[in-house]
């Protein structure tokens, strides 16, 4: 999670930095821009508004139930089942976290 991240600064007409480029899995990892440790308005207001924690997080992140399943060894239907529950294990948390990005605290609040 701490790995270094080869980014591209791309000049602009003037010589100065113009772009950033960021390989596209990172820029997906990174997208909405939250700080660490925080949950983003949008996951608080899908869970409010009756959606699942886990659902709200995996959306917001823009990820797919296999692309997650796929990181934590599970099919994409053992996900599902997961995703599906209103209070998920202690042991589901500790593997989806990480392979989320998140704390267990951002998953479970």
């Amino acid at each position: 999670m701490n790995a270094r991240i080869e980014f591209q600064t791309l000049m602009g007409p003037d010589g100065k930095p113009a772009f950033v480029m960021v390989p596209y899995n990172e820029f997906r990892r990174m997208s909405g821009g939250f700080t660490p440790g925080t949950v983003p308005h949008v996951v608080v207001s899908a869970v409010v508004d009756g959606g699942n924690k886990i659902k709200a997080w995996r959306e917001y992140l823009r990820l797919t139930q296999a692309e997650v399943a796929g990181r934590i060894g599970v099919t994409q239907a053992a996900f599902a089942q997961m995703e599906a529950t209103r209070r998920p294990r202690k042991a589901t948390l500790e593997k989806l976290a990480p392979a989320l990005g998140l704390t267990i605290d951002q998953l479970d609040w």
